[in-house]
């Protein structure tokens, strides 16, 4: 059992960072774009924003566990393309549901992180000739980036939650185990073992954000 709850934690952790990655990879540019297309911004567009929003708005209103299932013929599908295995379960194909399940979150903490930077700052680069690019790039991330990196910090913890839900329909980490050596086993001392692993590491996820937030902040 000591095995299978390291690997179980090692499975997790796995999914948490692999998962945060993709998740980002969608979330990072959706944010920037609901900012930058927001009425009187950098890319104003009405349409396209408002798309955006709809979007966002509709993944951020399907409870995580219905998104899982919902999403299974995609899982399928990626999972043909990526790595040749036609499977939805698993810590790998889990990662495709949390990556789509956590981006409209971090796309919604992005665009907030945006909106807190002083508008005289992007006024000022405009005048100076700066190009939509170089405006994100070079003012809008770097100011926003201790905001950013407090939001990735939520994220992660937000997604090891995710993954404790997703135990239940095969994905595997310390979910599944709590839910198939100490729920269906009537194991209680399982299941707490479980809860204490992963408030650990949602401490030691918080540690390590507040440690980076410290050292980007120049304010």
């Amino acid at each position: 059992m000591v095995f299978k709850m390291a690997q179980a934690t090692d499975d997790t952790i796995y999914m948490v960072i692999l998962s945060g990655i993709g998740g980002t990879i969608i979330g990072l540019p959706l944010g920037i774009l609901l900012y930058c297309t927001r009425k009187g911004h950098i890319l104003d567009s009405l349409f396209i924003n408002g798309l955006l929003s709809f979007i966002t708005n509709v993944f951020r209103s399907i409870p995580f566990i219905i998104l899982i299932v919902w999403i299974i013929p995609f899982t399928y599908i990626t999972m043909d393309l990526l790595t040749g295995t036609k499977t939805f379960l698993g810590k790998q194909a889990a990662i495709v549901p949390l990556s789509i399940g956590v981006a409209p979150l971090i796309a919604r903490m992005i665009e907030n992180a945006l909106l807190d930077v002083p508008k005289g700052l992007i006024e000022a680069a405009r005048s100076m000739g700066a190009t939509p690019l170089q405006i994100i790039y070079k003012v809008l991330l770097p100011e926003a980036l201790p905001v950013i990196i407090n939001s990735m910090t939520i994220t992660l913890i937000t997604l090891t939650g995710y993954i404790a839900m997703a135990g239940a329909v095969g994905a595997g980490g310390l979910g599944q185990l709590a839910i198939q050596y100490g729920y269906q086993a009537y194991q209680p001392v399982i299941m707490n073992i479980v809860l204490i692993i992963l408030i650990i590491l949602i401490f030691i996820i918080q540690i390590i954000g507040n440690v980076i937030v410290k050292r980007v902040n120049h304010r």
